[in-house]
């Protein structure tokens, strides 16, 4: 049971943070949308920091396999799978849930780049790229390491138009892009 209300904190505390902002989103919000008590938090969690720490490392596993098996599921070469990259972008952009780049809005609140929060959230970029990075070279990219930075921008880029500005169409044009940089990648 009390593994239970642990994954019920962190999975409440990460629909909040994500919506609502990491300092907008105090304890006791959590506490009350979570229906445990403080002594519940401080028994699993030493902080509030730590509780953010955890939401991250819990959504960033949830993104990585969605966005692995809903890569996997719409394509079967290589190639083809980074380009379904910015399918399964446009599909959570049009999501309800949509509210930005959860690691990108803790490192802009948490931007000293030792904090662990930000530490944690750089990562999460990180292993994204590592999984572009292993695609491009499955594909066969002449140079998989140029590519996926130039794909994890784009993507990055989308993430944000359709967050700051709304452009629920930045997946897309990323994907004409994305094919662009392919083909001088010579794939």
């Amino acid at each position: 049971m009390a593994a239970n209300r642990r994954d019920t904190l962190i999975e409440t505390a990460s629909e909040l943070f994500n919506r609502d902002g990491y300092h907008a989103t105090g304890i006791d919000r959590i506490l009350a949308e979570a229906g445990v008590a403080k002594m519940t938090l401080y028994k699993h969690f030493k902080s509030k920091d730590d509780l953010i720490l955890a939401a991250l490392r819990h959504r960033d596993r949830a993104f990585r396999d969605r966005l692995a098996r809903q890569v996997e599921t719409r394509a079967e070469t290589p190639a083809a799978q980074l380009l379904a990259v910015f399918d399964v972008l446009d599909e959570w952009f049009g999501e309800r849930g949509f509210f930005g780049c959860m690691f990108t809005n803790a490192a802009a609140e948490y931007a000293a780049p030792q904090d662990p929060i930000h530490v944690a959230a750089g990562e999460h970029k990180h292993l994204i790229l590592k999984y572009l990075r292993e695609l491009a070279a499955r594909a066969g990219a002449t140079k998989p390491r140029e590519l996926a930075a130039g794909l994890m921008l784009l993507a990055e880029g989308a993430i944000v138009m359709a967050h700051v500005a709304g452009e629920r169409g930045a997946a897309k044009l990323a994907k004409r892009t994305a094919r662009q940089l392919m083909e001088n990648a010579g794939l």
